[in-house]
């Protein structure tokens, strides 16, 4: 999709109905700021009364609802981008605390069903993907956040480049199609119950969410890096 708008929902209609025609967007409110409650208000209103800036919040709900949206440099510059590093900590913190101990809760109870080995593969295959998830979010955090907030105080930082970013930056949503592959094709038949279909969605949930917040960071974020690097540090 060309970006010939910096958005394309309209930030006069009511939020309220932004959420019920598409309910995925539904987990963001949090992570952006925004508390239920908004009643009949605009998106431009709810968002003015919540602290958050209205076009950085329609870019985030764009790239979540239209697959083949890419927003253009032009549109990333012109939208004030304070509130990208706070989101993608909130991201982060959403995905740890909630939805990996959620899928791990429902194979913890599919593995007490299984006998011999097989339970086992799909613990430890999780919580071994946990970590590495945990690790992956923790050295953005520590190297790669704070990089972004200096260049954003118009400070000049060397001691990262976002090049180094791009070099290192794993593909995290892989493994977990690895894992559905298991549960497909070694899941006995007679464990089914609502747990296996639970996890089932959860990890179809996730992975389409980690594949939208790994292109919010390479295709906003890097973006958006690059060009305070150039500005700054050049």
């Amino acid at each position: 999709m060309k970006d010939t708008k910096s958005r394309l929902f309209s930030s006069e209609a009511r939020l309220s109905d932004l959420i019920t025609a598409h309910p995925s967007l539904l987990t963001l409110l949090t992570r952006l700021g925004i508390s239920l409650g908004f009643g009949d208000r605009s998106i431009a209103d709810v968002c003015e009364s919540s602290g958050v800036d209205t076009d950085f919040f329609l870019l985030i709900c764009n790239v979540y609802t239209f697959n083949n949206y890419v927003p253009s440099t032009a549109a990333i510059l012109g939208t004030d981008m304070t509130g990208l590093v706070p989101y993608l900590e909130k991201s982060h913190k959403y995905y740890v605390a909630k939805r990996l101990p959620h899928i791990e809760y429902h194979l913890d109870a599919i593995a007490q069903k299984l006998s011999g080995r097989i339970g086992m593969v799909f613990i430890s295959f999780f919580k071994e993907y946990k970590q590495e998830v945990v690790a992956h979010f923790l050295h953005e955090e520590k190297e790669v956040f704070p990089h972004i907030a200096a260049l954003m105080a118009g400070q000049r930082d060397t001691t990262y480049s976002i090049s180094e970013f791009l070099q290192t930056h794993s593909d995290i949503e892989g493994k977990l199609d690895d894992l559905l592959n298991i549960i497909f094709k070694y899941l006995p038949p007679q464990v089914d119950d609502e747990n296996v279909l639970d996890v089932v969605y959860d990890i179809l949930s996730l992975s389409e969410d980690l594949k939208k917040h790994t292109f919010i960071e390479e295709k906003i974020m890097v973006p958006l890096v690059r060009h305070l690097e150039k500005a700054i540090l050049s």
